[in-house]
């Protein structure tokens, strides 16, 4: 098997929050990252950024470079351009691992809550969207701001879910979930049961905004 550091990981949506806080983490554990933006500009300055933080090799490209330059790649995007991005990059995705972060959420008076998604879920969107990908869906649940605070957060102590259709798909990308010290790869389950992994975000941000902290999942038992 090949060994999860020889592989570069792209981050689409690298410059947001999650994919810049995991692109932190993983350059950190050696891994060779690509930053992807709409904007290669953009995303070379945030290349620049995580390097100062955590070192290693990390680059920037438009988002279109960084699918077709990556073995595997996680999709950290807005929710309203999810589909329109995978689909412009349904050739330079082929036969790569794909990982869908995306929490499809809406915000009112009350607080998060969970948009309702034609497919069932973002990453069957994204399956759809991407036949001849693997796609999986994590890291919905891990918190940005741990993982971007490397100076002071050693380990990030919290289960990641990892769903799919695919094993080796899977194994693969726990494997890359647990170069995060303190992270753990759990498998969750099939792709279609995605849908109540991407709600349950609206719960994890009332519990940190009612508690002000960064909570996250632990699975017992395992």
């Amino acid at each position: 098997m090949t060994e999860i550091r020889d592989l570069t990981v792209g981050v689409l949506g690298g410059t947001g929050a999650q994919g810049k806080g995991l692109a932190v983490r993983w350059a950190h554990a050696g891994v060779k990252v690509i930053i992807g933006s709409r904007s290669a500009e953009r995303a070379e300055l945030a290349a620049k950024e995580i390097v100062e933080v955590a070192g290693g090799t990390v680059s920037g490209a438009d988002n279109a470079d960084t699918a077709a330059n990556s073995d595997i790649v996680l999709v950290a995007v807005p929710w309203e351009g999810h589909g329109d991005l995978l689909a412009s990059l349904r050739d330079q995705l082929a036969g790569k691992i794909v990982i869908d972060c995306v929490n499809p959420l809406g915000f009112d008076k009350q607080g998060p809550f969970a948009l309702p998604v034609t497919e069932g879920s973002a990453a069957q969107q994204a399956e759809l969207l991407l036949p001849e990908s693997k796609v999986t869906a994590a890291f919905h649940h891990v918190s940005a701001v741990l993982l971007a605070d490397l100076a002071n957060v050693s380990e990030v102590d919290m289960d990641v879910l990892v769903l799919g259709d695919d094993r080796e798909a899977t194994d693969t990308v726990r494997e890359l979930a647990e170069l995060v010290p303190g992270f753990r790869g759990v498998y969750g389950g099939r792709l279609r049961n995605a849908h109540q992994v991407e709600a349950f975000t609206a719960n994890l941000i009332a519990v940190n905004r009612r508690y002000k902290t960064h909570a996250g999942l632990k699975i017992t038992g395992v």
